[in-house]
């Protein structure tokens, strides 16, 4: 759906100034106004000799990354080529030692701090520690005042929007759409990382986006 154009009218007021907030907060950030200004950015940011590797994010999708990347030569990691789950999880491990990682967030504050939520941790863990390359796409629907607000976003909107994505999950938001803070084995809220800052300073790029990407 085409956003409204005062929505976009907003969202391109507001995009450079959550970015220079980033940027104080020693990330690398970029904002820009389209899904193919999206797209170009985040090839400008990935060396071409790098080995690249992604978590689950829609967003990643919408702006056509993971395609050209396999479409394009680039040596990548990719989960979704595994045979069995336990070759998935072989290359979910290899990932954690890939040079450059994909990824978006589950939400970020206007004062320039990204929040996520992870299943298995894989995708927090690749964000922490080991790619030295690590770029955070994100819609600017994923933007909240505070810190606070943006994990009310995380729980309450991403975490069980994300959860109608699996089959055979036993979980009370699969079925009412609602967190409960459950603890279910199934859940997809195990680990809660709040990123500050950038250390080094630089590792972490983030390209916000001004439209409406993933959950």
């Amino acid at each position: 759906m085409q956003l409204h154009k005062a929505v976009k009218k907003r969202y391109d007021m507001i995009g450079p100034r959550i970015a220079a907030a980033f940027k104080k907060n020693h990330f690398d950030a970029y904002y820009v106004s389209t899904v193919d200004e999206a797209l170009e950015k985040a090839i400008e940011l990935i060396p071409e000799d790098h080995v690249i590797s992604w978590g689950g994010s829609e967003t990643l999708k919408e702006i056509g990354l993971t395609d050209y990347l396999k479409e394009n030569g680039y040596k990548v990691i990719d989960r979704s080529t595994a045979k069995s789950q336990e070759e998935r999880t072989e290359l979910m491990k290899k990932a954690l030692l890939s040079d450059t990682y994909l990824m978006s967030c589950n939400g970020a504050s206007e004062d320039g701090q990204l929040v996520n939520i992870d299943g298995t941790g894989n995708r927090v863990a690749a964000m922490i520690y080991g790619p030295t390359n690590v770029i955070v796409i994100a819609g600017m629907n994923k933007i909240e005042k505070t810190v606070e607000d943006a994990w009310k976003r995380a729980r309450n909107l991403a975490a069980p929007a994300n959860m109608q994505r699996f089959s055979g999950v036993k979980t009370p938001c699969s079925e009412t759409g609602l967190c409960s803070n459950c603890t279910s084995t199934d859940s997809i809220c195990a680990y809660f990382v709040t990123t500050r800052i950038s250390r080094p300073a630089g590792k972490i790029k983030v390209i916000l986006v001004g439209e409406n990407l993933g959950f």
